[in-house]
């Protein structure tokens, strides 16, 4: 359905643009810069805005994809440096407990050392 619309808003465009076709200027003073179909016949221009709507909502339904992803993402890797965080926190944890035993040992042996 989009597409047949997309192809019929260009066939009357073409159609509009061949109605109000001139011979090609020899020289650059001959051009016409402001002169297009869509400033002649406002039903092209009304055609071309339908056209350009179309085109910017699925331009937009595309980048929220894109922006769904990019979120997605982003909440994956914080998942992740969050998980990083834990198992940080979890290996100093038993590094203390490990250096806690070592002292306890080297305290018992100084003590039996004195005695």
């Amino acid at each position: 359905m989009d597409s047949a619309l997309r192809h019929s808003i260009r066939i009357a465009a073409a159609k509009a643009d061949a109605e109000l076709s001139r011979p090609f200027p020899n020289t650059h003073h001959e051009q016409d810069h402001h002169m297009t179909p869509a400033a002649i016949d406002p039903t092209v221009r009304a055609e071309q805005t339908t056209e350009l709507q179309i085109q910017n909502r699925t331009l937009e339904m595309h980048l929220l994809q894109e922006s769904l992803a990019r979120a997605h993402m982003q909440e994956r890797l914080q998942e992740a440096e969050h998980q990083r965080l834990v198992l940080r926190v979890a290996r100093a944890a038993k590094l203390k407990r490990r250096a806690e035993r070592a002292s306890l040992r080297a305290r018992k042996a100084l003590a039996a050392a004195v005695m």
